[in-house]
């Protein structure tokens, strides 16, 4: 009889990226001041927080926070539909809703349970969500709760998003599901393309703006402002756990929606409201942002400046026109190994990987309160770990690269892909029966980093699965070989987690090679 346990038991990725160095996840901040952070003793510069506007650590949010526990309490012990709605919990949903130009609005717990509540309880057996592929984890939690159909298009691609429109049925209910600011590659859904679809086949339009409030538009109302179309959003969903330095969701829309869903949303009717705490902290957040625009301005001279630098190294940053930066590398280990450095380098970054993207990528973002120091530090730290990785070239492209952004102001770029660069490929060909080392050294028709990283796997499966007679070979190599030795080490590792999985899943892939 199965174990249902079984499968936990048996499941060895996380030790293995533990073994290697590479496990990116779960690292415990013992000191923070918002834009640089104390991790196992040692200072380094935050660069990945959401906290975009640099709220989460200003003293009036901090202050406003603390009064508001002192008076209500640490918890309100209650959901909101019974005793866990204070004056504070309506003021918070009456002001976001005049800010954001809504009817009307409520604010749920978390963010993921705000999308998780709407979908599953607006969406019935009749109706069909149209969702892009890539939108974020909790909607796609919302989509399997809903009762009715899904539809996915591909990333941004309209013409499959119409096609798709084009043969559901005229008569079912429709919503259009996107994110506005992709939280990974730092594209904007195309509003513009999405709203003539919406229109022309009677379609609502849902956008996810976790990431674009507070940072897209003249006054930070989200991509819909950011593109003139605030009024086109159906329905507008955000987080308070990015610009609004708290923590918790809000959905704001039409009154017979939100009311709707004040009386049908299970993760809002069965779940504790937010803290007293952090309902006064994302109130004291959006007063700030309503009266320091300047923040915002910032946060995109800084943004503008890095995407402008790094993809002049070399980097490749497309597609993003936000301030979420993706330093894209497209090679599992390399990634890691890349994060790794910049991590030991004195910087807190993100590795992400399939399938969470569709190329591996570093994640980082800088907010408004980083200072121009840390920047020229940051700059200088990703400028020669990309060299000693091998992920930019040692001499700067000559090409000018010109950068789009999405700033306020800007109504256009919902992706920079086609100025996305890539300085140095990172995939190779694989190599054509068996092999020895000397023969691979002299294809000379081959780049020598590709014929290097050949090497590096064979010398690997052969140190792992032969006599001492293969180990001593490695002394034979040619000198090339071991100026290569920081790529050798990348390679040697990524080789040697691939080899102990193959055997975690019982070894019949690597018996056959």
């Amino acid at each position: 009889m199965a174990d249902i346990f079984e499968k936990c038991v048996n499941w060895k990725d996380a030790d293995l990226a533990k073994l290697a160095g590479h496990y990116a996840y779960y690292r415990v901040i013992q000191e923070t001041d918002g834009t640089e952070v104390v991790i196992d003793g040692k200072r380094v510069i935050m660069a990945c927080s959401n906290n975009y506007l640099g709220l989460a650590n200003d003293p009036r949010v901090k202050e406003a926070a603390a009064e508001a526990s002192r008076r209500w309490g640490a918890s309100t012990c209650g959901s909101r539909v019974l005793n866990g709605t204070t004056e504070l919990h309506d003021e918070l949903d009456h002001r976001l809703a005049k800010y954001l130009g809504r009817e009307a609005a409520v604010t749920y717990s978390t963010g993921f349970g705000t999308n998780v509540g709407v979908l599953s309880s607006l969406i019935l057996r009749k109706d069909t969500i149209f969702a892009d592929r890539m939108v974020h984890a909790s909607l796609v939690e919302g989509i399997q709760a809903a009762l009715g159909d899904c539809k996915r298009f591909r990333h941004n691609n309209m013409d499959d998003l119409e096609r798709l429109l084009a043969s559901a049925d005229p008569d079912s209910g429709k919503l259009i599901v996107v994110d506005g600011m992709y939280s990974m590659e730092g594209d904007l859904a195309n509003l513009p393309k999405i709203v003539e679809l919406k229109k022309k086949y009677n379609a609502r339009l849902f956008v996810d703006d976790a990431h674009g409030f507070g940072v897209l538009g003249e006054g930070g109302r989200g991509t819909g402002e950011h593109f003139g179309l605030h009024d086109e959003v159906d329905l507008q969903m955000l987080t308070f756990s990015k610009s609004l330095a708290s923590i918790g969701g809000c959905i704001a829309g039409p009154k017979e929606v939100i009311n709707w869903l004040k009386h049908k949303s299970r993760p809002l009717v069965f779940s504790a409201s937010m803290t007293p705490g952090a309902a006064a902290a994302a109130l004291k957040s959006l007063e700030i942002i309503e009266q320091e625009p300047e923040r915002r301005a910032r946060l995109w001279d800084i943004s503008e400046r890095l995407h402008r630098e790094l993809r002049g190294m070399g980097f490749d940053t497309a597609p993003s026109v936000t301030p979420v930066l993706p330093i894209v590398i497209g090679d599992q280990t390399l990634c890691l190994s890349f994060w790794r450095r910049l991590t030991d380098a004195g910087m807190f970054a993100s590795p992400v990987v399939r399938p969470a993207v569709e190329k591996e990528l570093v994640r980082t973002v800088f907010t408004a309160t980083h200072t121009d120091e840390q920047v020229d530090r940051s700059l200088d730290i990703f400028q020669r770990c990309g060299r000693e990785m091998g992920v930019i070239p040692y001499k700067k492209p000559s090409t000018r690269v010109e950068v789009k952004m999405a700033r306020p102001g800007c109504n256009g770029f919902y992706s920079s892909a086609e100025d996305g660069i890539t300085a140095i490929s990172v995939e190779r060909s694989p190599v054509k029966g068996s092999l020895g080392v000397g023969e691979v050294l002299q294809q000379s028709d081959r780049p020598l980093s590709e014929r290097l990283g050949d090497v590096v796997e064979i010398m690997t499966w052969r140190a792992l699965n032969a006599g001492p007679e293969d180990v001593k070979k490695l002394a034979e190599l040619p000198t090339t070989l071991w100026q290569q030795r920081r790529r050798l080490r990348t390679k040697l590792m990524g080789a040697g987690v691939k080899l102990l999985q193959r055997r975690q899943s019982g070894g019949r892939t690597a018996d056959r090679e």
